[in-house]
């Protein structure tokens, strides 16, 4: 099969067996397996291979990077040493309640659903308890962008990746004045930023409107096609003798010599497994036992033709009006906030339709060039920290998931920390607060 690789017979780790004789399908062989070809699971999956495992990576799509890691604002968020927190001020709260916040929406109708969720991810949020998880994910923010530039320039992909920081502009002397104080605080870490008045953001940015002032980020990086990155660091892993194959995770299974996946190219067989599945992680470690909280928020996405001769330089968060606005290589993008809803359930695309007027009023934006949007699902656990190790109660079955809003962002460099795990290295960072022994 094709999506078998390269021809590795002379390889003694490795069987392909179409059949036996009683005509039941045996397995292909390989050290690990690792479940879901987004960004996460692509970063672990080149780690692990550094380090001389042999690796099969396996997705429902048969390709890298078609869902969550396809559709984000592309930021590689070297800035974000602070994590996206439940509000705690009653406006805010109150505006979200009543649909007035194009940030955040709720559906209502799932409440009972998500409250339980959104209950402990308010408690998560309170200060004390977010600042401690912050300083957890503090080593893996501070290598992120390095841990991308290894493999984008190895996988001949470093032109997606743009050093230009990113813009968080504002309509509003207040929250102008919030936005500057939330950056100050980046400069405890070394971090930089330009804070510019309505001429100067003019200057590098012509072509929008209506803002008093903006906070440029320079130290994060910005991708012009995230899925085009991923799928690129997934041809760096076939290149050098990965395989990816089609199939289902939900048909993991534990052997007597380790673990088990149905693929179309058939049984896949390793000692270890990693479920890497982003939001429908769920599927493969609830059947296990294991009760962990993993809530999702979803958001939309739209691209649309540039209009007129001036072009976006920068991806533009418009906070006062909840959306970000960046160039890629299919159009601009338009990406919405977070939307509390099942995963499973339809589209229901209200803040994109939302917030696209005022959008249309401040960014050069053409028509629409999808069909419809796009939707993704980012996969949150409440202290906004993802689980990394080992499920303890199945061996060598390891856990990479809950990334919320970083998985683009954090996907190799938790892919480094999990192989270091995996192999018994001495890890960059210490893994005791992704464990899932804390749910």
């Amino acid at each position: 099969s094709p999506a078998s690789g390269p021809n590795r017979a002379s390889d003694s780790r490795v069987r392909l067996y179409i059949r036996t004789e009683r005509g039941r399908d045996v397995a292909i062989r390989a050290d690990v397996i690792v479940l879901g070809a987004g960004m996460v699971g692509v970063g672990a999956a080149a780690a692990l291979q550094a380090r001389g495992r042999d690796v099969a990576l396996v997705d429902r799509c048969g390709a890298a990077g078609r869902e969550t890691s396809y559709g984000n604002a592309g930021l590689i968020e070297r800035a974000s040493v602070e994590l996206y927190t439940f509000p705690r001020d009653l406006g805010t709260i109150l505006r979200t309640i009543f649909g007035a916040n194009p940030a955040a929406r709720i559906d209502w109708a799932a409440l009972p659903q998500t409250l339980p969720w959104i209950a402990r991810y308010f408690l998560e949020s309170a200060p004390a308890r977010a600042a401690a998880h912050a300083r957890a994910a503090l080593p893996l923010i501070e290598r992120c962008l390095d841990e991308h530039m290894k493999l984008a320039h190895a996988a001949g992909a470093a032109d997606l990746i743009r050093p230009s920081g990113w813009i968080k502009a504002f309509r509003t002397e207040k929250t102008l004045a919030e936005g500057a104080a939330d950056a100050r605080r980046i400069r405890e870490y070394g971090l930089t930023f330009d804070a510019l008045d309505a001429p100067a953001l003019a200057k590098i940015e012509p072509g929008l409107a209506g803002f008093v002032g903006a906070i440029l980020l320079r130290d994060p990086a910005a991708c012009i096609d995230p899925g085009g990155l991923t799928a690129a660091y997934a041809g760096l892993f076939a290149r050098n003798g990965g395989r990816l194959f089609s199939g289902d995770a939900r048909s993991l299974s534990q052997t007597s010599h380790g673990w088990s996946v149905a693929t179309e190219a058939g049984v896949v067989d390793a000692r270890e497994a990693v479920v890497a599945l982003g939001p429908w992680s769920d599927d493969v470690f609830r059947p296990l036992g294991y009760r962990i909280p993993l809530g999702v928020k979803r958001g939309y996405h739209m691209h649309y033709r540039l209009t007129g001769a001036v072009s976006l330089n920068h991806a533009v968060l418009d906070v006062d009006g909840g959306y970000l606005v960046a160039p890629m290589a299919q159009g601009l993008r338009l990406t919405t906030g977070a939307e509390f809803a099942p995963r499973d359930a339809p589209p229901t695309p209200f803040q994109l339709e939302a917030v696209e007027p005022l959008a249309r009023r401040t960014f050069p934006l053409g028509e629409r060039i999808d069909p419809e949007p796009w939707l993704g699902r980012r996969p949150c656990l409440p202290d906004l920290l993802p689980v990394i190790g080992p499920a303890p109660r199945h061996p060598g079955l390891w856990l990479d998931f809950g990334h919320q809003h970083h998985g683009f962002t954090l996907g190799p460099v938790t892919g480094r920390l999990l192989a270091e795990m995996m192999t018994g290295e001495e890890t960059f960072a210490d893994p005791a607060p992704f464990s899932v022994e804390r749910f």
